[in-house]
């Protein structure tokens, strides 16, 4: 791939980027657990058609810096960091594209700094504004205590459980998270009394053909270090934190222009309030380009469906220039 890589010093931290491309800057904001090799079919596509394609480890993951404490990690930080990371690249603003944890970051940039986003697209986690995610509080009432991110709430439980064998842990969240089986409906990840977290995910007989042995090694490198996941948990551990932080905003909408992207398959489809969420995606939303549904689509939406996922971004990414 013809991407370059450096590094980015924002807000007292170095951010790994990888690089591809001239033009409009298009920044590319991956989800847990993955990198910045998430985008990998989205570099090529995007800087042909003339855009600037930049796609950071974000704080925490992978080759950028770990902050220090749980409490660098909340949804003002993270923002912060693409704030910054647009005036460090000496752009004047960007399209911010985000998957999962990224969408969050994505829609809530979109909500605090409409002077900094041209438009924003988020793929499988649907806007909402002011507080990022529902509260794990909400969330041990709906599906109890075994609930996936309430179990990452415990500082060092995950983080040891998964870093025991990155490769194991990794290919089996990748597989169960995907759509490629048609006979299985997503579910709420929840980790069955007595079990593990790694236990909880079945061992898949093959990778997906959307997964390579070499993409997943690329993963697995990622998180080689010891502490490799505990900087993407904490991101889990600030959920409630985030709802007190971002109250001063409840009422605002996002208002530039956006693009949703979700497959049947996956798991976030699934969550209580999502279905009804996205009913009033327009008013949340309201210069709302599209609502899209990819059918058979797990939740690696841009992994998954890269030629149509890559065809909507585009077609998003035309009606920003005209």
């Amino acid at each position: 791939m013809d991407i370059k890589h450096h590094h980015v010093e924002v807000n007292g931290l170095r951010l790994h980027v990888a690089e591809r491309g001239e033009g409009p800057l298009v920044l590319l904001l991956h989800g847990f657990p993955e990198s910045w090799y998430s985008w990998r079919h989205q570099f090529a596509p995007l800087a042909e058609a003339g855009y600037r394609v930049v796609a950071p480890d974000q704080r925490g993951y992978a080759r950028s810096d770990r902050a220090s404490g749980i409490k660098d990690y909340t949804l003002p930080h993270l923002v912060g960091d693409v704030v910054a990371l647009i005036g460090a690249l000496g752009a004047e603003n960007a399209v911010v594209v985000g998957h999962d944890w990224g969408a969050p970051v994505a829609w809530s940039t979109a909500l605090l700094r409409p002077d900094l986003v041209r438009g924003v697209v988020g793929l499988s986690v649907p806007p909402l504004p002011p507080v990022g995610m529902p509260s794990v509080t909400s969330s041990r009432r709906i599906y109890g205590d075994r609930y996936y991110q309430a179990y990452f709430q415990e500082p060092g439980r995950a983080d040891a459980e998964l870093a025991a064998d990155p490769a194991t842990a990794l290919r089996r969240l990748l597989t169960m998270a995907a759509g490629d089986d048609p006979t299985k409906e997503p579910v709420p990840w929840i980790v069955p009394e007595g079990e593990g977290l790694v236990d909880s995910m079945p061992e898949p007989a093959d990778l997906p053909a959307w997964l390579s042995a070499e993409d997943l090694a690329a993963f697995v490198e990622d998180y080689s270090e010891p502490d490799s996941f505990t900087g993407p948990l904490n991101w889990y551990r600030n959920i409630d934190r985030n709802q007190g932080l971002m109250t001063p905003f409840q009422g605002l909408r996002i208002e530039v222009p956006a693009l949703y992207v979700v497959g049947d398959k996956d798991m976030v489809s699934v969550l209580k309030g999502v279905a009804e969420l996205r009913e009033m995606l327009p008013h949340i939303v309201p210069k709302l380009h599209a609502d899209i549904t990819l059918p058979g689509c797990g939740h690696w939406t841009q992994q998954e469906r890269p030629e149509e996922v890559n065809a909507a971004l585009l077609e998003f990414l035309a009606t920003l220039s005209a």
